[in-house]
Order: C-alpha cells, then sequence, then structure tokens
C-alpha cells in the first residue's frame, strides 16, 4: 500500500508558522523584548518537521483574545538549521503592525490557511507560497528579502 500523500512538501511550503499563545509570560516578554531571545521555538516532532532547513521563512502567530496582543501574525524571519528533537532554531524580527486574525478570516483566499481552519492543529503550521504572497502585499515587511 502506498504512503499517502502529505499536504506539506518544500515545494508547496512557502513559510513556516509557528504558534504561541497571548496569554502566556514568555510570548509577552519576547515581544516586549523584540524577540531578540526567541532564537528556537518548541514545535512537535513529525513529518512537516524532517523538512525544516536553515534559510526557510518563518512567521510567528499570536493565539488568544488578550486584548492588547490580539491573534494574528506578530512576527517573522528564518529558520537557521533544521529542527530536533521538537526545537526549530530560528531569528525573528517583530512586525511594525502585526496581521491580524481579523484581517484575515474573511479573505476570500487567506481564510483558508491552515491556522485559521484548524486553529489548535500541529505546530508548526505553514502557509503555502501563494498565502505568503498575498500576506506579502498585506503587510510589505513580509516581502523583505531574508538576511
Amino acid at each position: 500500500m502506498a504512503a499517502p500523500a502529505r499536504a506539506l512538501t518544500v515545494d508547496t511550503l512557502g513559510a513556516w508558522l509557528v504558534k504561541a499563545s497571548g496569554a502566556a509570560p514568555s510570548t509577552r516578554s519576547h515581544v516586549l523584548g523584540g524577540f531578540a531571545q526567541a532564537d528556537t521555538w518548541c514545535v512537535r516532532p513529525t513529518y512537516r518537521t524532517d523538512l525544516v532547513a536553515a534559510g526557510q521563512r518563518v512567521l510567528l502567530w499570536v493565539s488568544g483574545s488578550e486584548a492588547d496582543l490580539p491573534a494574528g501574525i506578530h512576527a517573522h524571519g528564518r529558520t537557521t538549521g533544521p529542527a530536533r528533537e521538537g526545537v526549530m532554531p530560528v531569528e525573528l524580527t517583530p512586525l511594525g503592525v502585526p496581521v491580524l486574525r481579523t484581517e484575515l478570516v474573511g479573505h476570500p483566499r487567506l481564510g483558508a490557511m491552515e491556522v485559521l481552519r484548524m486553529p489548535a492543529g500541529s505546530n508548526p503550521s505553514y502557509v503555502t507560497p501563494e498565502q505568503l504572497d498575498l500576506l506579502a502585499a498585506m503587510c510589505p515587511e513580509l516581502a523583505a528579502p531574508l538576511r
């Protein structure tokens, strides 16, 4: 019997999307510190983490309903190596203005992002190349070349 087709491959990856709870003190600390101390992110080891390699784009999604830290994309960056034992090495930079969940849910194509369809889904989640292009049109910081 053939292995099932995977939802994600290197070719269908636009960016990794790692998640954090807006209510967690560690998330608040990272946001206040401009993500300077966030050099790794905990992820669930799956076939997805086997795809992680240095230089891939990463978006940070803050979840929850905190008034001062609303749900959405709050940072971006890149991976700095492969994921190992549930840890993804990253470099993150805060967005000047987050891309909020409220801006995405009604969008005709971005409303299909995995993090919106399955908010309690796997960490890491992902966005497709098309979704990343649409996000970059909304937030030019996401279109900047990776360092």
